[in-house]
């Protein structure tokens, strides 16, 4: 069990490892998406931890490539995994991540990349720890989010399936999740290759939160452009005008103290991952590459503030999405 210094310490490190003294019933994961600068190669890179309650332990490497939606899924001896609790720094076999870069040593993907600009995390304070607000304050809820950079460039080269891959001038996303399990509903998706401006970037979600005896809907997206975050959050009160789901789009209306946004995305077909429940890792959900997300800024003037489509988009929609609707 974490000790309660240990939990309020790791708050104010989302990027860092939060499963020091942990023995079971926690997973914790890195996501690292690497894009060519023409865009085609996309690769998703997530090494992780997962500690079940029957002694179904295991470190891995998940590997997905955004083109072809292929999936691979890297079992390693828990004893190879290391990370530190004060920093993004992981290692697993031959495979470390940091803050100034990666190297891998997978079958599909080999060699280094450094991440040549800095990185960009959500801003953490004391009492808003981060994307998740005061809610990362609690500590018994499911799962844990943080943004370790909304975007950072990429110089190096990469053996991609035996072939030579230079991402020099490329760019890179990260985030992570760490807790007891995913929610048992929820779409997620991310971009920060918008058409018309270089330096913006989108991570938006919406989740079964459970809570107490019940579970409510909460929501957490973030724009950034021109230097400057905008939130629409459940902390936050933001209201979500509207929120569609069907096979082919997601549109999502919010108002929140930033202005309106509206969202929206296209989906796509993609790959299977693996996806940690309370007592194994679930090889049900599919996550795409291919998915674009057109998004809209309004004042609350009614002026447009941004208006762009996000290419390359990540998106993930998942499980019981009637509950997620109705709740």
């Amino acid at each position: 069990m974490q000790s309660p210094s240990a939990f309020l310490k790791g708050i104010q490190h989302p990027e860092a490892f939060h499963g020091r003294g942990r023995k079971r019933n926690f997973f914790e994961g890195w996501y690292i998406k690497l894009v060519s600068p023409d865009g085609d190669q996309r690769w998703a890179i997530i090494p992780g931890i997962f500690l079940g309650s029957d002694g179904a332990d295991m470190a891995f490497v998940q590997v997905l490539d955004g083109q072809t939606g292929r999936s691979w899924f890297h079992e390693f001896p828990i004893a190879e995994f290391r990370a530190s609790n004060t920093r993004f720094d992981v290692s697993l076999g031959g495979n470390h991540f940091s803050n100034t870069g990666l190297q891998l040593d997978l079958p599909q993907l080999a060699g280094q990349l450094a991440f040549n600009t800095p990185l960009d995390p959500w801003p953490v304070t004391l009492s808003s720890p981060g994307i998740m607000g005061w809610y990362g304050l609690v500590p018994f809820m499911e799962c844990f989010h943080g943004i370790v950079s909304f975007g950072h460039g990429l110089s190096g080269k990469l053996e991609v399936e035996g072939n030579l891959v230079d991402f020099t001038d490329g760019r890179s996303y990260i985030e992570k999740d760490w807790g007891r399990a995913f929610p048992s509903g929820y779409v997620w998706m991310q971009s920060n290759h918008f058409a018309a401006h270089e330096d913006a970037s989108l991570i938006a979600s919406v989740a079964i939160i459970p809570w107490l005896t019940g579970a409510f809907r909460g929501f957490i997206v973030g724009l950034k452009y021109g230097g400057k975050l905008h939130r629409w959050t459940t902390y936050n009160k933001t209201r979500e005008l509207s929120l569609e789901i069907n096979d082919s789009q997601i549109i999502w209306h919010l108002d929140g103290p930033d202005g309106l946004l509206r969202i929206l995305a296209q989906r796509s077909s993609g790959g299977l991952l693996h996806a940690p429940l309370r007592t194994a890792m679930y090889r049900r959900v599919e996550e795409t590459m291919r998915a674009k997300i057109t998004v809209q800024h309004i004042s609350k003037t009614g002026e447009v503030l941004f208006e762009d489509d996000g290419r390359y988009a990540s998106m993930e929609v998942f499980g019981d999405l009637e509950r997620l609707l109705g709740l």
